[in-house]
């Protein structure tokens, strides 16, 4: 399929640049009738015995700035992920004069050059005592790109869920449940479960194929604890539905699927693309937010709704729904 088929005109003005308080104050579109809600409302419009899954993952303070020992130039590094040889993978801004061994000095952290630039990526060595002590000091949390407000409290772009730290951006969908949601859910028999998906480059990078099925994803790391397991199997033979927060969690629960349908727990590295045609195994139904218009997002909430979802995205412009990481939210039904 053509990336241009996933393409949508999304305004500016349409492109949240406030975060809402209280977070359940967002808007909810229930893209079975297309009917309007608040996201506190959410609790209603699932079933009792239903399953809650969200990504419990924790945005790094990614973004350092630092010079050049060799030239004084200024650098700036979005880590994107550790690597199991101890190297981080990095966006680097300006990266065309970059060259392997050239040293970026950071506020208690010096950052050498290993490989690249290639894309924009570099792949580098950080040396401090405490590295990821060193991160969370000297490093400002990564905003989306197309976001220009400002945050009060950075933690304003974590989720309550947030417990595990190595993502590059929030699984935006989290971002949405306060304490009162959850006490809704408690109140309806939903349980809830977690999984961890450390969201790296593809939140930021665009499909610069043509064709859908020529994209490559950029491997991300998650994992799924038995607890989870347990929890979808208990609402399987309950006759509950798997409802997703996210395509995070989405990714993370397909990726882990067998044949029958059931999750086994585990973590490995993935680099599931779902698109046009894919078989979900697990995931019922989808909390999300509205994505960038041709992104690798788009293309899952397409595959998971069919061309529902073009009904969806222009009802919800038409109706004034904010969109993107700090906008509202749908509902959708596999």
């Amino acid at each position: 399929m053509k990336v241009e088929d996933f393409k949508y005109s999304l305004p500016d003005s349409a492109i949240a640049q406030v975060a809402i308080e209280p977070r359940h104050d967002s808007r909810l579109l229930d893209t079975r009738d297309m009917s309007d809600h608040r996201f506190l409302e959410l609790p209603a419009l699932l079933r009792p015995g239903d399953l809650v899954v969200v990504n419990e993952t924790r945005v790094r303070a990614a973004r350092l700035a630092g010079r050049r020992l060799d030239t004084g130039g200024s650098v700036e590094l979005l880590l994107l992920e550790a690597r199991p040889d101890g190297l981080w993978e990095a966006l680097a801004r300006p990266s065309r004069r970059l060259r392997p061994g050239i040293e970026i000095e950071i506020e208690g952290i010096t950052a050498r050059i290993v490989e690249g630039p290639g894309k924009g990526m570099v792949l580098v060595d950080l040396e401090a005592p405490d590295v990821e002590a060193a991160i969370d000091h000297a490093g400002n949390v990564p905003l989306p790109p197309y976001f220009h407000g400002a945050l009060d409290d950075p933690d304003r772009y974590q989720t309550i869920f947030a417990r595990s730290t190595g993502s590059a951006a929030a699984p935006t969908a989290g971002l949405h449940f306060t304490p009162e949601v959850m006490a809704g859910l408690r109140l309806k028999e939903i349980q809830i479960a977690s999984v961890d998906l450390h969201v790296g480059i593809d939140t930021f990078r665009p499909i610069a194929a043509e064709e859908v099925e020529d994209h490559v994803m950029h491997s991300e790391w998650c994992s799924i604890p038995e607890s989870t397991t347990a929890a979808i199997a208990d609402a399987r033979a309950r006759g509950g539905r798997v409802v997703a927060v996210g395509t995070t969690v989405v990714r993370t629960l397909e990726s882990f699927a067998d044949g029958a349908g059931t999750v086994r727990a585990g973590e490995h590295l993935t680099d599931l693309f779902l698109s046009s045609g894919a078989q979900f195994r697990v995931v019922d139904a989808l909390v999300t937010n509205f994505h960038v218009p041709a992104s690798t997002l788009v293309v899952l909430v397409a595959a998971f709704m069919g061309e529902r979802w073009r009904e969806a995205y222009q009802t919800a412009l038409e109706r004034g729904y904010r969109f993107l990481s700090f906008g509202d939210a749908m509902l959708a039904e596999r």
